[in-house]
């Protein structure tokens, strides 16, 4: 009897959740609708990768762009952020997931700041699913942040020119801990990267659906999975 393949599954996966408004105006619904269902479909996506067996998620989910959006959207997904903000610590408690913020929280008001420097806190020791979310993240402004911290080394003396390589410039990532993404998936039918993980994603495999994010299920997930595992996985430029 032929033996069946086996499923080859990401150890990382990092997702654009792209499309929650034109999913509330298919709907006839505010964008605000959209958000909440995208929201609740983060913790499903979580679920599911988890028990597919996938080791780390990172969700994109406010980018250091989309403080042009009007204000009343941004209000919007602010009050999205604190409502997980404040339930998260239980959950990741239940589910032993660990929650690391990637992005410059400096903007953020102060409540979100002292929460999220909690729930990074009570949940390192976790060592279930690693949860990522990005947050006023920009890959741009990620990698400024690095050189200026590599310079701000050079300057002090721990670190000389001759000692800069691509493995220590990335130590000063907000993703040091954090193995690159095997696969990037975006939702909505758009295929761009848009400043997201951009050092991060040099050999990463990308999924692109039409599937709107609220309505991307575990199904939509094993498709994609699917997808990365007929790949030929390649590295060193080839």
């Amino acid at each position: 009897m032929e033996e069946v393949p086996k499923t080859i599954i990401p150890c990382h996966i990092a997702v654009i959740m792209d499309g929650n408004g034109r999913w509330a105006a298919k709907r006839h619904m505010p964008r605000s609708y959209g958000h909440q269902q995208g929201s609740k479909a983060v913790e499903r996506f979580c679920e599911d990768a988890y028990h597919l067996g996938v080791k780390y998620v990172t969700v994109y989910a406010f980018s250091t762009e989309n403080w042009s959006r009007p204000k009343e959207e941004i209000d919007t997904l602010m009050g999205l952020l604190r409502d997980f903000l404040k339930e998260c610590i239980k959950k990741s408690k239940k589910n032993n997931m660990r929650v690391r913020i990637l992005g410059d929280v400096a903007r953020l008001d102060r409540d979100l700041q002292f929460r999220i420097a909690e729930l990074t806190e009570k949940t390192k020791d976790y060592d279930g699913l690693q949860f990522q979310v990005a947050l006023n993240y920009g890959g741009r402004d990620e990698i400024l942040r690095a050189v200026k911290k590599t310079v701000a080394a050079v300057q002090n003396g721990t670190l000389t020119i001759d000692e800069i390589t691509p493995e220590s410039f990335q130590r000063f990532f907000d993703s040091t801990e954090i193995p690159d993404p095997d696969l990037i998936i975006r939702t909505s039918g758009e295929q761009r990267l848009s400043n997201f993980l951009l050092w991060q994603s040099a050999y990463s495999e990308f999924y692109f659906t039409d599937v709107l994010w609220p309505d991307f299920n575990k199904k939509e997930l094993e498709k994609a999975i699917e997808y990365y595992g007929k790949r030929e996985r390649r590295f060193g430029g080839v």
